[in-house]
């Protein structure tokens, strides 16, 4: 997802630093950004100057202190671990000028807890984006009870440059993106798992009987049978509500490693060639 994001800032002409822990990822996200343009320009939706721009305007590094110097605006993208983004929020926090907006790309944990890990909460919302980034068109703005409103027009303004339709919801779990697309998600498993119908048959009743671009199914392959799961539990874990039960199928599945498209097998076989 980070690279991702990272096409679509440097598409709209902002200066973005990429950063990563390791540079083999940073390599693989580059050369993704790279493949996606190429692809946007043969097909004539890229222009080759947008192409040219957004590259000359993407830099990489595994350095947190370079890449948060002087940013105006830092999108955390690390797998959705509470802990793990608390730790980067408070170095972020650290690190970044003073008037910087820090934002997560979270599509479930609680954005106020990570405000809670800086010193600078007014500062701090979600800025959830959908895959693939530079195709959907969605963003969903996350306010806490302390996100200022100029924190909350800053992320507009990036969201709108990048060519985004943007949302402004309340901190809550699963926000309405995802709490909207996890039900539907987990109600399509039970399905399966009570015979209802296949796979492929209750992908095509939500595609097309209700015009969703995508099914349920095809959808969980594509953000990932384990990011599925563990969104599923927090939500559980948050409410203490039965419906949010992550199903046997779905936690066997990601124990077994088949997780979707990123490992070529989910509910479908992906062939990742």
């Amino acid at each position: 997802m980070g690279h991702g994001i990272a096409q679509v800032g440097a598409m709209a002409g902002y200066e973005v630093v990429l950063y990563d822990v390791d540079d083999t990822a940073l390599e693989k996200a580059v050369a993704r950004i790279r493949a996606n343009l190429d692809k946007g320009v043969k097909l004539g939706k890229v222009e080759t100057s947008v192409r040219e721009r957004a590259l000359a305007g993407l830099t990489t590094t595994t350095d947190l202190e370079t890449a948060a110097a002087g940013s105006g605006l830092i999108i955390e993208a690390a797998p959705e671990k509470l802990d793990l983004k608390q730790e980067i929020f408070a170095e972020l926090d650290r690190l970044a000028p003073g008037d910087a907006v820090l934002a997560t790309n979270t599509s479930s944990l609680s954005v106020t807890r990570l405000a809670a890990a800086t010193e600078r909460p007014t500062q701090v919302l979600g800025m959830h984006f959908f895959n693939p980034v530079h195709i959907m068109k969605l963003l969903e703005i996350v306010r806490t009870g302390y996100t200022s409103k100029s924190a909350i027009a800053s992320a507009r303004t990036v969201g709108e440059a990048m060519g985004k339709t943007c949302i402004v919801v309340k901190d809550a779990p699963g926000f309405a993106s995802s709490r909207l697309g996890l039900i539907l998600g987990m109600e399509a498993i039970r399905m399966l798992e009570e015979g209802v119908a296949s796979v492929e048959d209750i992908d095509t009743a939500m595609e097309l009987g209700y015009g969703h671009p995508m099914g349920p199914f095809r959808l969980a392959d594509l953000i990932g049978l384990d990011v599925r799961l563990h969104i599923a539990e927090y939500m559980y874990n948050e409410t203490g509500e039965e419906r949010w039960r992550p199903s046997d199928l779905l936690k066997r599945m990601v124990a077994d490693g088949k997780l979707g498209k990123k490992t070529g097998e989910g509910f479908y076989r992906w062939d990742n060639d």
